[in-house]
């Protein structure tokens, strides 16, 4: 048995609830499904967490970051966790001693490592490997691209968050069509708010939840480049959709993204961030983006292809391929169709796949890389090329398994391309 079950000390990882914005990043991570959520907490299962640390660093706050010496049997459950409003104190050495954990057990690093308890052992021995489900998440990277520029992050906390002001909102998809999404422009005045194509910040929306509580921030892509919505300016565009249903398709309404699609201009809202430091483009100029995304998963993408762009046009950049699959269910729920309509051929090769056309077969973003699999095994070849997935979770394992696919069917083994791409932060996968 494990020396630190043996000694009945672990060092508990847990989540801090008032730096954690609810991105949902470390769920999304951990391989060994330890982490689970409520709507007020994201938290970690003591009897399930084997301390491999694979949520680390994708975490965009840092929230992930925390631990506990405890002893095994006070171990905090995951219903006590779901209640914090903070994190508890470190049990003192009195405490410890009290619940019979000895000094040296107490004080040994290595006794009181994350380790794998009976059960947890037991558990990952039963797994058959050829049963084992395909795991899209252990390719995504979590280190920027060598030649991406550097990442400010938490300059605003959820504790002191900073007021910009609306300058622009817009209904960014068809009009006349219940699904709205709006581009959304926030001005930062001279408070310094430096972003990057990728980044992401958090709008606190105002009021209370049902039981009193301040709301949470939520977690929101940078639509526009490094140099601002309007080029010189300090402020950042947002792709934001209205939610008026759940995931069964039930009524609801979203609280923030009502309360940031009904924004005025003039009006003020409280944000925290910026976050992400590994979802960023490549500077380098010769490098390929390949960009694939569904709704308003577009926002990086936007961001990317207008600093690209922009770069083009001053004469002075002579960028590598750009290779866009853009899904929505429906031509009028595509953000942005308009403007990527009149985007020139030579700078941008764009692939559309809708999966509620009327009389017309569903298509996605998977199906279009399928078809396009000649140029994406050459792109998977050349060490220059990175690829961007940003969208539905469930879009995540598809055009992971079509970039399988498409390695293997041009005798690439796939174990080394998605190992290489994920250690030289050319394969980035920011789902929700």
């Amino acid at each position: 048995m494990d020396m630190a079950v043996e000694a009945g000390v672990i060092k508990q990882h847990l989540i801090d609830p008032e730096i954690c914005i609810r991105c949902n990043t470390c769920e999304a991570t951990c391989p060994v499904n330890a982490i689970t959520h409520d709507d007020n907490n994201y938290v970690v299962r003591a009897d399930v967490c084997n301390g491999c640390m694979a949520c680390i660093s994708p975490c965009p706050t840092g929230s992930i970051d925390n631990w506990r010496t405890m002893p095994l049997v006070r171990a905090y459950t995951i219903e006590e966790q779901l209640t914090w409003e903070e994190l508890p104190a470190e049990l003192t050495p009195e405490q410890l001693e009290a619940a019979g954990v000895s000094a040296e057990a107490a004080g040994d690093p290595a006794a009181a490592a994350p380790a794998l308890t009976q059960a947890q052992a037991q558990a990952q021995a039963a797994i058959d490997p050829a049963e084992a489900v395909f795991n899209s998440a252990q390719y995504g990277a979590t280190v920027p691209p060598w030649s991406a520029a550097h990442a400010y992050t938490n300059l605003f906390p959820p504790k002191t968050p900073t007021t910009a002001t609306v300058v622009g909102n817009f209904n960014c998809t068809e009009a006349g069509f219940d699904s709205e999404t709006h581009h959304i422009v926030l001005d930062f005045g001279v408070v310094p708010f430096p972003v990057l194509e990728g980044q992401s910040i958090g709008i606190v929306p105002p009021g209370v939840d049902a039981i009193g509580k301040r709301h949470h921030a939520r977690q929101y892509s940078v639509a526009s480049p490094r140099n601002g919505e309007r080029p010189g300016y300090n402020n950042v565009s947002l792709t934001v959709k209205r939610v008026t249903e759940d995931h069964e398709g039930d009524p609801v309404r979203g609280v923030c993204s009502n309360y940031v699609c009904d924004l005025k201009v003039g009006d003020t809202v409280q944000v925290v961030g910026p976050f992400g430091a590994s979802f960023l483009m490549p500077n380098h100029p010769r490098s390929h983006i390949v960009m694939i995304c569904t709704g308003t998963g577009s926002a990086p993408m936007r961001a990317m292809t207008e600093w690209r762009r922009r770069l083009r046009k001053s004469g002075k950049f002579e960028g590598g391929k750009l290779l866009l699959f853009f899904g929505a269910r429906t031509q009028q729920e595509l953000p942005y169709f308009g403007p990527l309509q009149s985007l020139p051929k030579d700078f941008i090769d764009i692939n559309l796949a809708f999966s509620r056309t009327p009389g017309q077969p569903k298509r996605y973003v998977q199906d279009l890389m399928r078809e396009r699999a000649a140029d994406l095994a050459m792109l998977l070849k050349d060490g220059g090329s990175h690829f961007y997935v940003c969208g539905l979770k469930s879009m995540e394992e598809g055009v992971v398994l079509a970039l399988r696919d498409v390695a293997k069917e041009a005798g690439l083994d796939w174990d080394t391309v998605g190992a290489a791409l994920k250690r030289e932060g050319r394969l980035h996968l920011e789902t929700y």
